[in-house]
Formats: C-alpha cells, structure tokens, sequence
C-alpha cells in the first residue's frame, strides 16, 4: 500500500508540472500578445504552487486534471481574444485609410471636372459675344487702335492674346504691310494675299476681314490662335 501512494503521488506531481509548464507557455503567449512584461520569476512561482498538488490524494487526480485543462482553456482563450482584437482593429485602421484615399480622389475627380465646365462656359460666352468682318462699316483708313479693338471684338477674349502676339511679329498691326521680297501681305501676311479673299473682296483695304481671314486660318490649321502662336514660337513661322 504505502509504495503504491508514492507512485500515485509521484504520478500526480509530474502531471502537476506537465500542467503548470504548458499553462506558462500559453501565459507567455498572451503576454506578448496584450504587451505584457511579466517576468520570469513570476511563472517559476506558478510552477512551483501547482507542484504542490502533488500532495492530492490519489482518488482525486482526475480533479485536478479537469481543473489544469480548465485553466489552460481559459488562457487560450484569453490570447485568442487578444488577437482577434488586434486583428480587428488593423483592418479598421485599414478600411479608414482607403476611405480617405477614395474621398480625396473623389473630390479631386470633382473639381476637375467643375473647373473644365467652368472653362467650357466661359469659352461658349466668349464665342456667342464674338462679332465677324461684316458688322464694320468700310473706312477709307484706320489707325492701330482701332484695328486692335476690331480684333478684340472677334476673336475670343481667351485667345486675343496669343492673337495679337502673331499680329505683332508679322506686320506690327499694319493692314497694307507688303514683304518686299515674297509679296506676302497685310495683318497676317499672308502668301499669297489674294487668299484672304476667300473672306472678302476688299481684303486689300479692310482690316476687319483680314482679322476674320486670319482668325479661321489659325482655328483650322492649328485648332486656336495659342495653338498657332505655340507653334510660331518654336518655327518663327506659322
């Protein structure tokens, strides 16, 4: 009888061990997991209070077991938990980062497209504001402000300046400017000048139809008078 005792108590004192070692290794998981510095010492203390069942009687090994498994349950239990919490909020931080991005990216998407139907309004008044070469009455001559006003009243307020840029290097606002050498004529000089007779047979005299001639000249060969004085300002020509 009495040997049999010590082998039950030695039974239940390994047991007792096996338990707390695997209790204090899930511990050591939940520490790292909840940001825990619990030291050394202190699962070396568990070890050594659950060692002490060892002095159960043998009729109550089974409690014992039921209560260790138990308690290892539990802290599994705790470290999952700590886990899926940090999960969770990871992939709340996340989804708060995307949502930012696609409000931003929606927002910009939106004020480009304000600002390109603003251009586009403003564009369409300037155009309809437009007046062309046959609302000017003929004159026998004109001065360089009054060709100009001429110009800003047909050409859109947003082009005018490339427009008068191209005006400038060409014939400095002189109607009746002729290129001794080629010939070439007028406002724009044009070559032939005859050309601009396609808009008007007083080409020659009327500053007003050259503008219109050298207005759909720029709008057809390079979309705008900027895209032409673009154009002008890399060949110095156009």
């Amino acid at each position: 009888m009495l040997e049999g005792n010590r082998v039950s108590r030695i039974s239940v004192r390994g047991f007792a061990v096996a338990s707390a070692t695997a209790v204090t290794a899930v511990g050591s998981v939940v520490g790292v997991a909840s940001g825990s510095t619990a030291q050394n010492n202190d699962a070396e203390a568990a070890a050594t209070d659950l060692t002490l069942l060892a002095d159960i009687p043998a009729g109550q090994q089974a409690q014992v077991q039921t209560a260790s498994l138990t308690q290892q349950a539990n802290v599994q239990a705790i470290a999952a938990d700590a886990s899926a919490k940090k999960d969770a909020e990871a992939a709340a931080r996340k989804a708060a980062a995307e949502t930012a991005i696609a409000k931003k990216e929606a927002a910009e998407k939106a004020a480009k497209e304000a600002k390109e139907r603003e251009e586009a309004r403003e564009e369409a008044a300037s155009r309809s504001s437009v007046r062309d070469a046959s609302s000017f009455a003929p004159q026998s001559s004109y001065s360089i402000s009054e060709i100009q006003a001429m110009a800003r009243s047909m050409v859109p307020s947003a082009q005018f300046q490339c427009f008068s840029n191209i005006v400038d290097h060409e014939s400095d606002w002189n109607y009746r400017a002729v290129n001794p050498s080629s010939g070439a004529y007028g406002l724009f000089q044009a070559l032939p000048g005859s050309k601009m007779s396609s808009v008007g047979s007083d080409w020659q005299t009327n500053p007003a139809t050259q503008i219109q001639w050298g207005l759909n000249y720029m709008n057809e060969r390079y979309g705008s008078p900027c895209d032409a004085w673009t154009f002008w300002q890399a060949n110095n020509w156009y």
